[in-house]
């Protein structure tokens, strides 16, 4: 962990030149800040002086069984111990914006204009509960990662169900924040998923990941989507991610 927050910081040194501000120190000093914001396609980076929003809280788009889904695990987050005294519970949810960095791959070539409009793909509508709407929630005890996820109308493919790509689309982003927080800055190397049933739009899925093992920079996962009850089976997928310097991504090197 302690090398991994090591590359992850250096990383941040080498990008000083170009970033026009510096990391708050929260982010130097906390491993499991810095993992959580680096998470691929799931979590932006706020900006440094205004309040962004965090779009895995809930909204009015969200229905019965999404808001359902989201108090049993976010009471989870926090238990209360004998004495009324409160302690981090097994699960900790995790925040979510619409932008990464000022910097990413390639930003360094664009204008001003074009950053400044940069947002996560599954962030990027304006329109509440019409495309992406998620929470993710992570049990380090259990080493695994959950997702509840409600498809918006704007994900159709097959008449009235989800296009296959959103749906991978999803997988992508809970696998690789799994995988991210496990084993620092990552970028997916292979996923392979099997589509056992179609999902209808306006669905609130669940989509559940488990750590298989770690190889040296590589990072096995698995991962299924279930309908919200778990009666349904709607994809099965195994995933394999790389760790990698968190300076190249940036840098584009």
């Amino acid at each position: 962990m302690a090398r991994s927050l090591g590359r992850v910081c250096l990383g941040f040194h080498r990008l000083g030149a170009l970033s026009s501000a510096p990391p708050p120190p929260s982010l130097l000093t906390s491993s499991r800040s810095v993992r959580t914001i680096f998470a691929p396609a799931i979590l932006g980076l706020p900006s440094f002086f205004s309040k962004p929003r965090d779009f895995s809280l809930p909204n009015s788009s969200w229905g019965s069984e999404m808001m359902r889904l989201y108090k049993h695990y976010n009471s989870q987050c926090e238990v209360e111990m004998e004495g009324g005294e409160k302690q981090e519970g097994p699960w900790q949810r995790l925040p979510s914006y619409n932008r990464f960095l000022k910097y990413a791959t390639g930003g360094v070539y664009l204008s001003k204009i074009i950053q400044s409009k940069a947002r996560l793909f599954t962030r990027n509508n304006r329109d509440t509960g019409a495309t992406f709407e998620y929470v993710l929630f992570f049990n380090s005890e259990e080493q695994k990662c959950v997702a509840i996820f409600q498809a918006g109308h704007l994900l159709e493919g097959p008449p009235g169900h989800v296009h296959g790509g959103a749906i991978a689309t999803m997988i992508d982003t809970v696998v690789g924040a799994h995988a991210n927080i496990v084993s620092g800055p990552v970028v997916t190397a292979n996923l392979n998923i099997n589509y056992r049933r179609p999902i209808p739009l306006g669905s609130t899925l669940v989509i559940e990941s488990s750590l298989i093992k770690k190889e040296g920079k590589k990072v096995f996962i698995t991962c299924k989507v279930t309908s919200s009850d778990g009666s349904k089976l709607h994809t099965d997928t195994t995933a394999l991610f790389v760790s990698i310097n968190i300076s190249h991504l940036l840098l584009g090197s």
